[in-house]
């Protein structure tokens, strides 16, 4: 039986990291909450090591933008954990509003260079969420606390600027590489739309669809990192 490399077993270890903080994220009990201090903040860094570890990543352009998204990503889980606090939403939003701003870094530096963003297919489904959900977003958190109106305006902006420039990749990258980066991407912004209308608007929302949150947040961050992988040259 072929041994497993250090990478593929680190991504396993990852997929089963992120399935049970997934599961734990949508339980309303106590000891769950204290046993997401371990999974969900370990999640970022085993992802982090299975790529650094990836022998193929070392020739990636994408290499050092992902890393940096997934450093800033893993602020904004640990942050997010202090639940209840309007600072430490902002933090955390802000962290990962960084990590969005590391991913348009790398994605502009393998972009398509003969379509606009605002002209391709993906640009416009991302200027459509930002439109549609953006103002939405920023008044309902607005009513909560007014500071955190301008600041998840801002975020929306970066998340649907990520999700573009994800999409309007150069065309000679492996097509493997495109697919996995714009449904990792689409999947982030699922979540963070989830998580939005859950915490500004959906005040009712059943405690289970914080799973939901976190499985499409765990595997957005996953295939973003796989993508970057394939297009190593």
């Amino acid at each position: 039986m072929p041994r497993l490399s250090r990478s593929t077993a680190l991504t396993l270890g990852y997929i089963g990291l992120g399935a049970l903080d997934s599961w734990l994220s949508g339980s309303q009990d106590p000891r769950a909450h204290r046993a997401r201090m371990i999974t969900k903040t370990a999640l970022m860094p085993v992802l982090t090591a299975s790529l650094v570890t990836d022998e193929r990543a070392r020739t990636s352009p994408l290499l050092a933008t992902t890393i940096a998204g997934q450093i800033a990503g893993w602020g904004g889980d640990v942050l997010l954990l202090g639940e209840g606090s309007t600072e430490l939403f902002a933090a955390g939003a802000g962290s990962f509003g960084v990590g969005h701003a590391a991913y348009i870094t790398g994605f502009r530096r393998v972009r398509n260079r003969r379509t606009r963003l605002r002209a391709a297919k993906a640009g416009k489904a991302a200027a459509a969420l930002f439109l549609s959900g953006g103002p939405a977003m920023a008044i309902g958190a607005a009513r909560e606390e007014l500071v955190l109106g301008p600041a998840v305006l801002g975020y929306t902006a970066l998340l649907s600027s990520m999700l573009g420039h994800a999409g309007n990749l150069d065309p000679a990258l492996p097509g493997r590489a495109r697919r996995r980066i714009f449904a990792g991407a689409a999947l982030f912004a699922t979540s963070d739309t989830l998580l939005g209308m859950r915490k500004f608007w959906w005040k009712s929302a059943p405690a289970r669809s914080e799973t939901v949150v976190m499985a499409t947040y765990a595997a957005g961050q996953l295939l973003i990192s796989k993508g970057a992988v394939a297009a190593a040259i």
